[in-house]
């Protein structure tokens, strides 16, 4: 079987995504497994990787990976089943800081 957790990352790697952050999710909700969160340095750079990972996703038979949000917007959100990508500008990241409130703990 294929990780795609590992493909995804690797793919943003090779995008030049900014502080990659991978949180397993699994016990918290059954929406996804894990989500990862990564930067990008513009909205033309956050759009060119949501392409790079949609098109990676393809390649490894993701049926219909959808992609949310537009390049203007700044965050973009891609859904793969399993691994869902939030993709960044840095102010938009800082001020939703969604990965502070996934990687609190269960009470």
């Amino acid at each position: 079987m294929i990780n795609i957790l590992k493909e995804i990352v690797e793919e943003l790697e090779d995008s030049k995504a900014i502080d990659i952050v991978s949180i397993d999710i699994s016990k918290k909700t059954s929406l996804a497994d894990h989500l990862v969160f990564a930067t990008g340095t513009s909205n033309r750079h956050v759009n060119s990787i949501s392409q790079s990972v949609h098109k990676k996703l393809k390649n490894l038979d993701i049926v219909t990976p959808s992609i949310e949000g537009n390049q203007d917007s700044g965050w973009i959100v891609i859904d793969s089943g399993d691994v869902i990508i939030h993709l960044f500008k840095e102010e938009i990241r800082q001020f939703y800081n969604l990965e502070n409130m996934w990687s609190a703990e269960i009470e």
